[in-house]
């Protein structure tokens, strides 16, 4: 029995409004793994209750949970095929590096939460694209242009008037986070050229278990000198398994969380969810953590530097008149590959 045009135009108005409340759940999902798991770093590394200050610690824990569930998911119940084209070379010239910087980033990034607010750390993070533009243009990945610079420059602005606004300024934590920063844009541009000059395209979980346990290795060193010392002489601290265990699920959960924003999105849509994931944790923060003090001045320097950010993604994400059609059809064939991903990720925290 064949269905009157009324009916199949229903049916297709029920499924688009399914799929549409399906992509906002997502949408919502990413918004609160990711901004939830900034606030689980910050209490479990300077909670009193949990006593547990150890950043380099609590990072390598990390990123041995995510080689373990990676290689528990694609060579024990292979759930997931590792893609083809690793070679050695690609790996020491590429994953290497990768995961030296990607290391580097949640280090600094999470040391910073000793030292200064959640808030402040969001209004720092802002300045991420000027670091990025300004590497790439040292790698020749980017082009020098009047209105790149114009963006840049608000972009920075806004960041320093959010500092001159912030009441209890740590410089140590500002050094840490804005280490992490730089850490984090040489990542996204070795990432770049992993994909343009070398030529692979792997998936997230391909690309995460390659690059976990190098960056898991990378942290052990710093660990074993700066961090295992002081956790040997100090008899205070405390470490909670079932709550290490929870922080370390959250953080996968957020790198899978990334992946389905990606694959029923795209990464402009991906980039305007981590802006709104970014006011939801600096209001927030202002309201569960007792270091945090919003001041008006703080308020107008972020705005101003996210109106720098929203400039910089939509110059970025712009359509190419050359290649579109490619571009698209690659887009189609690997929805959640790592260069999508890393466009998504480069807006957020280092987790």
């Amino acid at each position: 029995m064949e269905r009157t045009p009324a009916a199949a135009a229903s049916a297709g108005g029920k499924g688009a409004w399914r799929d549409g409340a399906v992509t906002y759940l997502h949408l919502l999902f990413y918004i609160a793994i990711s901004g939830g798991q900034i606030f689980f770093n910050k209490w479990v590394l300077s909670s009193k209750e949990i006593n547990f200050p150890y950043p380099v610690a609590l990072t390598l824990l990390h990123m041995v949970f995510s080689s373990v569930v990676c290689f528990a998911i694609t060579k024990i119940f292979k759930i997931v095929k590792i893609e083809e084209g690793m070679t050695t070379d690609i790996y020491i010239s590429s994953v290497i590096p990768i995961g030296a910087m990607f290391a580097m980033t949640l280090w600094l990034g999470n040391s910073a939460y000793l030292y200064i607010s959640v808030a402040f750390a969001q209004m720092l993070k802002a300045i991420m694209p000027v670091a990025v533009f300004l590497l790439g243009a040292a790698f020749g990945l980017e082009e020098m242009s009047c209105k790149m610079l114009a963006i840049m420059s608000v972009i920075s602005v806004g960041v320093i008037v959010a500092s001159v606004g912030e009441i209890t300024i740590s410089w140590v934590g500002v050094v840490y986070q804005m280490g992490g920063v730089v850490a984090e844009a040489l990542r996204l541009i070795f990432i770049e050229i992993f994909l343009k000059k070398k030529g692979v395209r792997l998936n997230l979980i391909s690309m995460m278990y390659y690059v976990s346990p190098c960056s898991a290795l990378c942290l052990f060193i710093p660990w074993l000198f700066l961090e295992k010392p002081k956790m040997d002489e100090s008899a205070s601290w405390n470490f909670p398994p079932f709550t290490l265990f929870l922080n370390c699920l959250c953080t996968f959960i957020l790198n899978m969380s990334v992946f389905l924003v990606i694959s029923r999105t795209s990464a402009l849509t991906a980039r305007v969810t981590g802006v709104v994931r970014d006011w939801s944790v600096v209001l927030l923060s202002a309201a569960i953590f007792a270091d945090t003090q919003l001041t008006f001045i703080n308020i107008i320097g972020y705005a101003i530097a996210i109106a720098g950010v929203v400039a910089y993604n939509n110059h970025k994400l712009k359509p190419k008149p050359q290649g579109n059609e490619q571009q698209s059809a690659d887009s189609k064939a690997n929805p959640g590959s790592p260069q999508d991903v890393e466009t998504s990720i480069s807006t957020k925290e280092a987790s």
